[in-house]
Order: C-alpha cells, then sequence, then structure tokens
C-alpha cells in the first residue's frame, strides 16, 4: 500500500509499505477516506519535534481521520466491515493509574497516531486500530464530520474543563480549528458572546460569520484595550488556542478577578511566563488541556443534532497525490486556510 512519508524537514516522499493486517482480537482493519492536517502535524513538519517528541524519518504523520471498515477481529462488536467511522487516534493501555482513574488521556504508556516513537500516523491507505478508537458515523455524519471530531472533542474538553461558559462572556486568542471548535462547543453551551483575536484577517472573517462579538489583529490593532473598552470589567473565561505567549499575557490583561484561563495552543517553545502581579493580585486560575476525555461520542453527537454546525471550517481540499501542497499550504498560512483535508 501507498504511505505519504515525511523524510526530513518540509520534505514528504509516496512511499510503499507492506499493508497492515488484522492480528489481534479487537483489531479493526480501516481503509482511510479523508484526513484533516493539524497544527501539531505541521509542528513535525516544520521543525521535526514537539518538545522532547522528535521524529526519526522516515516517518508518517496524520491523526485527524475517517475510514470504511473492511475487516474486524473476532471480538469486535462496535463495528463491522462496511462501517463508516471516527478513529480517535489515541490508544490508551487501560490498566495504568491514570487509565483507572479516568484519564487515559494522560495514559503512562499510550500510543497515538502521529507521535513520534509512539505510533505511525494515516496518512496510508489502510491502517489497523482498536475497536476502543472507532466511532460509528451514523445518520447523516459524512467522513468530514468523523475527521472533525477529532478538534471538535478537544473543543468540548476545553469548554468542560473552563467549569462551563453558559451567560458567560468569552475570550478566543487564535482562532485556527482548535480556535474555532472551542467556539462551536462554548456556543452550544449558550455562552454570552466572545471576542476572538487571530493574526489572520481571513480566520477572524469565519470568526464574525460564527457570531463574535468582536475581532481584532494583535499585528494591527492593541486588543487589549479595545476589548476592555466593550469590556471593561473583564472577560469570565480566555482559552488560549495558538501557544503563542503575546496571546497568553494578552489572556492574563482581559481576565476579570476571578477569571479562569484556558491553555489548549502547543507552543513551539519550552516555557511560559507570566507576570506575577497581573495573575495573582486577580486570583487567576490556570488550566492546562491535553486533548480530550471521552468527548468524541459527544462531538459527534452534537455535530449530528445541528447543535454544532462545521461548514465553515473547511477551507481547503487536497488529493493524497498533493499531501505535500497541503501541508506547505497550512504551514505557510496562505489561501485563508482554516482546515485542509486529504481525500484519499
Amino acid at each position: 500500500m501507498k504511505a505519504m512519508m515525511l523524510t526530513g524537514i518540509r520534505q514528504m516522499e509516496l512511499k510503499n509499505i507492506p499493508e497492515p493486517a488484522v492480528v489481534k482480537p479487537n483489531d479493526v482493519k480501516i481503509k482511510m477516506s479523508v484526513l484533516g492536517i493539524c497544527g501539531s502535524d505541521v509542528h513535525y513538519y516544520r521543525n521535526g519535534k514537539i518538545g522532547s517528541q522528535k521524529v526519526e524519518f522516515p516517518f508518517t504523520l496524520g491523526h485527524e481521520g475517517a475510514g470504511v471498515v473492511v475487516e474486524v477481529g473476532p471480538k469486535v462488536k462496535r463495528v463491522k466491515p462496511g462501517d463508516k467511522i471516527a478513529i480517535e487516534p489515541a490508544m490508551p493501555c487501560w490498566e495504568c493509574d491514570q487509565c483507572l482513574a479516568g484519564r487515559h488521556h494522560t495514559c503512562r504508556k499510550l500510543k497515538f497516531l502521529g507521535c513520534p516513537g509512539q505510533a505511525e500516523g494515516c496518512l496510508t491507505e489502510y491502517i489497523i486500530m482498536p475497536e476502543e478508537s472507532c466511532f460509528p458515523l451514523t445518520g447523516k455524519l459524512t467522513a468530514d464530520h468523523g475527521s472533525i471530531s477529532e478538534p471538535m472533542a478537544i473543543g468540548v474538553y476545553a469548554v468542560k474543563k473552563s467549569g462551563g461558559v453558559k451567560g458567560l462572556k468569552i475570550g478566543i486568542l487564535g482562532f485556527g480549528p482548535i480556535g474555532m471548535s472551542v467556539m462551536l462547543a462554548a456556543k452550544a453551551e449558550g455562552a454570552d458572546s466572545f471576542y476572538v483575536t487571530d493574526k489572520l484577517d481571513p480566520r477572524l472573517s469565519i470568526s464574525t460569520k460564527e457570531g463574535a462579538s468582536y475581532t481584532g489583529n494583535p499585528l494591527k490593532e492593541d486588543v487589549v484595550k479595545n476589548i476592555l473598552m466593550k469590556e471593561h470589567l473583564g472577560l469570565d473565561v480566555v482559552f488560549e488556542c495558538c501557544g503563542m505567549q503575546d496571546a497568553f499575557d494578552n489572556a492574563c490583561d482581559i481576565l476579570k478577578p476571578g477569571g479562569k484561563l484556558v491553555v489548549v495552543g502547543i507552543p513551539e517553545f519550552e516555557r511560559w511566563t507570566m507576570d506575577v502581579e497581573t495573575t495573582r493580585r486577580r486570583e487567576v486560575s490556570l488550566q492546562f488541556i491535553r486533548r480530550q476525555v471521552d468527548c468524541v461520542e459527544s462531538a459527534l453527537e452534537m455535530m449530528k443534532n445541528g447543535k454544532i454546525d462545521v461548514k465553515n471550517m473547511v477551507t481547503n481540499r487536497f488529493p493524497f497525490s498533493k499531501t505535500k501542497e497541503a501541508f506547505d499550504l497550512v504551514a505557510d498560512y496562505k489561501d485563508g486556510v482554516m482546515k485542509a483535508m486529504i481525500d484519499f
């Protein structure tokens, strides 16, 4: 079968590799249909690493996927051949202290698609996943919904970990696919208003379509000043969704005393810094997000019943053979890209 493999920094090649086989009783063999390019994929593409996780070339990226079941192991009951499914890329051990405590996203032995040292990604024609990572796409849910359920589950989880947003004024700093997922999840949960910042105007335009109360580009205006002019008491919850120090600083400045900062973004640097007086005197709560826990089904259900509408998320599509062009587009923020999809 064919696999699109990362062979160096910003280098990809289409290679022939052995087709995987069902071996374990709970194995599910999947023919890939579509894959969304994630910001973490781009970190590996652009830098070859995220923190201590370093790529050994060649390596296959990709974890936001959906496909069709072609074969299952003898103990599989959740799905059957022919089913369209969303793929949850995390494969916990289900036995360690973290898994037993309901924190399988921080499993001690976690294997994750497209993560160096853990598992090859799903930029391949076929993959094998455990039954627990397969979620049927029912009703009007498409392969795109299945792929988007991965970042959307993170948005749902981030809103959940914020303590709730119903009736609150929230900020979303960084409006890429994760920021958009947070906004859509917060809308579904009844947030009052949204203050969105991003350095790319096309993304701000999408946030306006989704109902943002304010949008601002920090490269062109003082976003802190302008948000506080509208909400002089500050915001209740701010989601940092781009992994940037300046966004983190802005978040601290626009939070009201007792507000909560939820850090969802993945930075390319190694240490955050924060102003002690701003955070301590205001008693700001800080919550970091590590993917999600048990929110895939919730994300799929909200897309299925219309509480979440992702029609504005996918902006670009590429065939599998042009995956490198897609990665270059996303890495360089070209063409107003929000979410680029690879069609197999």
